[in-house]
């Protein structure tokens, strides 16, 4: 829980806003591939030629409208539907990207409201890629949530997605200039569209999601024109987007990091990103030792984690993480992969495994740490793109024991 209190707290509304079902998929074979994944992502955001950053425009009291989120063991998806009729995509949201784009499994079927723009897009992701003709369409998200003329990509070529069918991005609307052949242009996301349509009355996302035991469980919300009352406890505390680069062109924020009652410093006060896209917990390699150091933890080569024997859990401490004014803490079970699905990552009932990761890169590199899905799953996360800050709550999961099966 927060130790202190938060200086300046959201507006919110009392309305309970529509939600669609969320299903958790865990379909994991292996933690090599999600570390592997997780550090060619964030260096492909560290290097990636940076647009001036977003801007800042206010935005009128919040509407509510939710979109639903699937878990499929390392990554969060959407279903959205395209055109109309509509015909349903399961795509990843994604935080650390914002062009939306379709058709990497399933086949974009056009309707009397596909545009073609004549545009060829093009986007890699480090850990994947795709490239195709630039449409608009209908982009339904949910109920009374249907954005016309819509910019989407249709992939004639996509790699990384595993059987996915594309990606929403949600991030800053400055990540797509340049993704357009012939036009440096950006281009309008979702948010934006649903925002100048009126659908919305906020460029907001809230985003709720919930640490589980099982493979296939209802967990998870993306809420569109501000946060969900219901999803999270006490008020929401908003920071600035950091201005440190490359961090300040995605949902980058400054943070430092702590850990155990002794308060060892793990991560002095530095720059880095909250991201959908990325699994675990990454932290710069420097930070990453001080954290091992620390824990005892011994890296498994079985599942590419570290690791620490069942019996030694109990010595485990929480981390604390220093945002703005606020202390949020990172439980001991919040540091570990849920030990009811160790055999999904080639692991034993013997060891517990950290889902905390080495960035590749030493601290100073503008991107220190990314806030993956494993630290999401503990806290709500506000993206308010329309007034350039990002704001973040405790939620009833955030002190749960469940991953260590207590």
């Amino acid at each position: 829980m927060p130790l202190t209190s938060p200086k300046a707290v959201a507006p919110v509304t009392s309305l309970a806003p529509p939600t669609l079902p969320i299903t958790r998929l865990r379909s994991v074979t292996g933690a090599s591939s999600i570390v592997e994944k997780d550090r060619a992502r964030d260096q492909a955001l560290r290097s990636r030629p940076q647009p001036a950053g977003p801007g800042k425009q206010q935005s009128a009291p919040a509407t509510v409208l939710n979109a639903n989120v699937t878990d499929s063991g390392d990554l969060y998806l959407a279903t959205i539907g395209v055109g109309n009729p509509p015909t349903q995509y399961t795509v990843i949201l994604d935080t650390g990207s914002s062009n939306t784009w379709v058709g990497a499994n399933q086949k974009y079927v056009k309707t009397s409201t596909s545009q073609p723009t004549g545009q060829q897009v093009e986007v890699s992701y480090g850990s994947g890629a795709f490239k195709g003709q630039e449409y608009t369409d209908t982009v339904t998200i949910a109920p009374g949530l249907a954005v016309q003329k819509q910019s989407i990509g249709v992939a004639t070529f996509a790699e990384g997605l595993n059987g996915l069918d594309g990606i929403m991005g949600i991030g800053p609307t400055d990540l797509t200039q340049g993704t357009l052949q012939n036009q440096d242009a950006t281009i309008p996301t979702v948010v934006d569209n649903a925002f100048t349509q009126n659908l919305i009355s906020a460029k907001q996302v809230g985003i709720s999601f919930e640490p589980t035991t099982s493979a296939s469980e209802t967990n998870g919300e993306v809420s569109f024109g501000g946060p969900d009352p219901s999803r999270f406890t006490g008020s929401i505390a908003y920071v600035p987007i950091t201005s440190t680069s490359p961090a300040n062109a995605y949902v980058g924020i400054d943070q430092s990091i702590t850990y155990g009652s002794s308060q060892t410093p793990i991560l002095s006060k530095t720059a880095g990103i909250v991201d959908t896209g990325t699994s675990l917990l990454m932290l710069a390699t420097d930070a990453l030792q001080r954290y091992v150091h620390a824990t005892g933890a011994t890296m498994d080569n079985n599942t590419g984690l570290y690791a620490l024997p069942a019996d030694q859990f109990g010595n485990l401490e929480s981390l604390f993480f220093n945002i703005g004014n606020i202390t949020y803490e990172f439980t001991p079970d919040a540091q570990i992969w849920p030990r009811a699905l160790n055999s999904k990552l080639g692991g034993t009932d013997d060891n517990v495994y950290l889902v905390v990761g080495d960035n590749g890169s030493n601290s100073g590199s503008g991107l220190d740490f990314t806030n993956g899905l494993a630290w999401l799953e503990r806290f709500y996360f506000v993206y308010d793109s329309g007034n350039n800050q990002v704001g973040f709550a405790n939620t009833p999961f955030t002190n749960v024991t469940s991953n260590s099966g207590n």
